[in-house]
């Protein structure tokens, strides 16, 4: 990152330790870069603190949360104890995933010729899309190019993108479908219908991002419903709480619906 963004209140930091006094620590905020917090005596450990160096060290990486940004001054304050374990481990690992990200973009830079500022903006278009540019080399690795085809990106870019997305992320994921029936007489049936499929097609917006729900028109009155899941486990009960709410739905509406099972393939 560039020497205009700072972290947010509240926001979990990877820094690295590079002073320590009697009242604190200094650090270096790693994705931040040129930017330095401080972690008052106060903030090291809940409870009394006699001696800093007991908790943190020179060159040490550590996890913290941002309490305060004064942008005038300069100045950020951090806290230590206001992470916990769970918090700790699931801020390395989002911080490691971006540095994998950053050295793949690296690589489409070199394959394709892109200059710096190309990729800065590249980057930029990635983060804003998709909240990080780990989680657009993810979704490159599931869906190939559709996955951009609301950003405007270079077709040699997005090409090289998609390439070493799939030569470096290996997703287990299993692939399955099933089919449901809806029928609605009413005046307005079709309408019924409709609210039916939004109905199953929301599953997976309740159930995470790492879920791909697919609803799609095969020939009155059927419709397929594919899911794409880590596990067979979440794929199966995902296919079901969709079939399930359209049916709900449709039946609701005066309509009726049947679930039929199919399975396409497994993946691994």
């Amino acid at each position: 990152m560039g020497n205009d963004n700072w972290p947010e209140i509240g926001e979990f930091v990877v820094s690295t330790v590079k002073h320590v006094t009697d009242f604190g620590a200094y650090v270096e905020l790693e994705e931040f870069e040129g930017k330095e917090g401080f972690i008052h005596i106060s903030e090291i450990k809940a409870g009394w603190v006699k001696y800093v160096r007991d908790y943190v060290r020179e060159g040490q990486k550590i996890v913290c949360k941002v309490l305060n940004v004064d942008t005038t001054r300069g100045h950020i304050d951090l806290s230590l104890k206001d992470v916990n374990e769970h918090q700790r481990r699931a801020k390395i690992q989002e911080w490691k995933n971006e540095q994998k990200a950053a050295k793949w973009l690296q690589f489409v830079a070199e394959e394709t010729k892109t200059d710096e500022r190309t990729l800065r903006e590249l980057h930029e278009k990635l983060v804003s899309e998709f909240g990080s540019a780990y989680t657009a080399f993810e979704e490159a690795a599931i869906e190939g190019e559709k996955a951009f085809k609301d950003l405007k990106i270079n077709k040699k870019d997005l090409k090289s993108l998609v390439k070493i997305a799939g030569e470096n992320i290996k997703l287990p994921f299993v692939d399955i479908a099933g089919y449901v029936d809806l029928t609605n007489n009413e005046m307005d049936g079709i309408e019924h219908i409709k609210e039916a499929l939004r109905a199953a097609d929301s599953i997976s917006e309740v159930d995470g991002k790492d879920i791909r729900l697919e609803v799609t028109y095969t020939g009155a009155p059927r419709y397929r419903i594919k899911v794409i899941a880590p596990d067979y486990k979440k794929a199966e009960s995902i296919l079901r709480k969709s079939a399930q709410a359209a049916i709900d739905t449709i039946s609701g509406l005066g309509g009726t619906g049947t679930f039929k099972r199919h399975i396409e393939s497994t993946k691994a």
